[in-house]
């Protein structure tokens, strides 16, 4: 970094926690199977993936179960998961190999960056963001993934007629996710606010938990016009 140039805020922070085994061993036995490594430089995904098929991205995608469970129900989709925590890419390329799937591929690097160097415009079908970190101190909000900038630049790779999937189980977080989402002229809200939950959508672990501590599910469905 040269002087004078200030360092990126980042979404998420790499915190220490445990890679099991079975989860370090995919990492290493599968990711060179599944996963795309970081290259300044756009995807051909039709080369990736053999085929032209309808694609969805999930940025940040947890432990995977949810991507799993919608890329074996929906297999005429492509799936490309982007997560930076080592034991969530592992879970999910268990499950991607114990499932026998062969339309997901993994990207272990930031989205902005994956996103801007990588993703040609009008690439996707659907973008899915579930349940990303609502950083809740009013001093971390700069943190937080959906800003005005970051929507922009998803709203450039979604297909004209796809669709923003949010859900969060942070109120807060969803009033910002409103606001910001309704502001970007590319968007337009499937809804008056706030959307029924998908039957499309899994319901995880994670937010089973959310919903056990009195947390309000708020999901945000909007069309890229």
């Amino acid at each position: 970094m040269t002087e004078g140039q200030h360092r990126p805020i980042r979404s998420f922070v790499l915190r220490v926690s445990r890679t099991s085994n079975a989860q370090r061993r995919a990492v290493d036995e599968l990711l060179p199977r599944f996963g795309i490594a970081f290259a300044p430089r756009p995807l051909d995904l039709d080369a990736v993936y053999g085929r032209r098929a309808s694609r969805v991205l999930e940025i940040g995608f947890g432990m995977g179960e949810a991507l799993a469970e919608m890329a074996q129900t929906n297999p005429e989709h492509d799936f490309l998961g982007l997560e930076v925590h080592t034991p969530g890419v592992g879970n999910l390329l268990k499950l991607v190999d114990a499932s026998g799937l062969t339309n997901v591929r993994v990207i272990s690097h930031d989205a902005v960056e994956v996103l801007t160097h990588m993703i040609p415009p009008d690439c996707f079908d659907g973008v899915h963001i579930f349940f990303p970190d609502p950083w809740p101190k009013k001093r971390h909000h700069k943190r937080r993934l959906i800003q005005p900038a970051f929507v922009r630049l998803l709203a450039s790779r979604m297909r004209p007629g796809g669709y923003l999937h949010l859900a969060t189980d942070w109120v807060e977080y969803a009033a910002q996710m409103l606001a910001v989402a309704s502001a970007e002229p590319l968007l337009v809200n499937t809804v008056a606010d706030y959307a029924p939950r998908p039957a499309s959508r899994p319901l995880t672990k994670f937010e089973q938990r959310g919903i056990r501590l009195g947390h309000e599910v708020r999901d945000l469905l909007f069309r890229r016009r």
